[in-house]
């Protein structure tokens, strides 16, 4: 089982950043007022915008009441919040995707929810947006998904793709179609960021693989699927030859916009960019294998609200109005018609608005199929593990197989570590 004893490493870098935080004064809960909430949150700026105006109507309503939100990157969110909340300070409330919440229930620095809520509140929202771990509540949120689907772009294709067959005709002929320039075709069939591991899951589960064994704690990464659906991606690239020969996060993105690449496999937080550029976009469930009859699966994740466990009883009351606030079917609809995200309330599933939006009931629709991100610490070890071997893979300083078994060995090892 993980501990909450961090390494010594992490302890000092913990210590370092204490030390700032503190010296700077910026978390400091003692002798604020009462009427003031803070959140940090990992919004991207389309999703601040809309915050934004939210939270400004809720002031407006409540001028007794001061909001204030800070952004922080995920990564500096996740360690941020742990280190000021070890400390007794830190935000009120805490904004972002479900995965860290092992982190945080792990190191104690949010609190349970469900004496905040009655369960006929709860019982509103779609069971997948209400983060239940070791038997608590720990995040309500107004978002689900956080997932990857097939974005296309309607000038290239009509009809996406259902199978890994057919994407692969799709994308030659749309190739042949438009042609080449030194080898290189001037548009792309396909394109996504094929060197990080969370876009590659997807093949993996379609493939028939997943990243935990039955106990959702033992790594299982040496396997046939994994060798299998590593050998797929290589092959799309080296022997069918639909996809750029480099192609990071930011590359993928930027072939997509400059109407260089027909489809891409991204996420749900990148496809209202994609249509202010004026891009006529469809998306669409990613394929299914031929070879195991298995649609490709990705990781799904709500994104929401934790409370800090620091937070004063006389203060919880304003916390939780707030908070209903932000979930209401007024915000939510409103970041929907925005962003195109999923709502979690169940009534806004029956929204003339949602039921009429062809791309919105796609993404439902893959999120079905997807799977859910594990929650749990040791998933940071296995992502750990997967990134170098499957970049070697790619890079072709490695064979699937000996990249399935590194992988293994590699995640066991950071597990054990972790533990230790």
């Amino acid at each position: 089982m993980f501990r909450s004893r961090l390494e010594a490493p992490a302890m000092i870098c913990i210590v370092l950043q204490l030390a700032i935080l503190l010296a700077l004064g910026g978390c400091s809960r003692h002798g604020e007022s009462a009427n003031r909430i803070v959140i940090w949150h990992q919004m991207r700026p389309d999703e601040q915008v809309v915050l934004h105006r939210q939270l400004a109507r809720y002031m407006e309503k409540h001028p007794e009441i001061k909001v204030q939100e800070l952004f922080k990157e995920t990564e500096t969110l996740r360690s941020a919040y742990v280190v000021g909340a070890l400390a007794g300070q830190g935000p009120d409330l805490v904004y972002g995707p479900s995965d860290p919440v092992g982190v945080y229930e792990a190191t104690k620095s949010i609190r349970v929810l469900e004496d905040l809520f009655p369960a006929s509140y709860l019982s509103q929202f779609d069971s997948t947006s209400l983060l239940w771990y070791h038997g608590h509540l720990y995040q309500v949120a107004d978002k689900i998904g956080n997932h990857l689907a097939l974005v296309y772009n309607k000038k290239y294709v009509q009809k996406p793709p259902e199978t890994d067959k057919e994407l692969i005709e799709l994308s030659k002929n749309i190739q042949t179609k438009y042609g080449y320039v030194a080898g290189r075709p001037n548009v792309y069939g396909l394109t996504w960021n094929y060197i990080e591991p969370f876009f590659f899951i997807p093949f993996y589960t379609g493939y028939g693989g997943w990243v935990f064994g039955a106990d959702g704690v033992t790594p299982t990464l040496d396997t046939k699927a994994m060798v299998d659906a590593l050998n797929f991606v290589r092959q799309l690239r080296d022997v069918e030859k639909i996809l750029p020969n480099e192609a990071d996060y930011e590359i993928a993105d930027a072939l997509f916009k400059d109407g260089k690449a027909a489809m891409l496999i991204n996420g749900d937080w990148s496809w209202a960019g994609y249509a202010q550029k004026g891009i006529d976009i469809g998306i669409a469930p990613l394929p299914r294998i031929t070879a195991t009859g298995l649609w490709c699966a990705p990781m799904t994740s709500p994104k929401g609200y934790s409370v800090n466990v620091n937070m004063k009883k006389e203060k919880l009351t304003l916390v939780v109005e707030l908070l209903k606030y932000l979930l209401s079917e007024e915000c939510q609809l409103e970041t929907v018609k925005a962003l195109n995200t999923a709502p979690t309330l169940k009534a806004l599933y029956r929204h003339p608005d949602i039921l009429s939006n062809e791309n919105l009931q796609n993404s439902l629709l893959q999120i079905a199929r997807g799977k859910s991100m594990p929650v749990v610490p040791q998933m940071r070890a296995v992502w750990d593990a997967m990134r170098p071997s499957y970049q070697a893979v790619m890079g072709k300083a490695r064979t699937p197989q000996q990249a399935a078994q590194d992988m293994q060995s590699q995640a066991l090892r950071k597990i054990r570590d972790m533990n230790e």
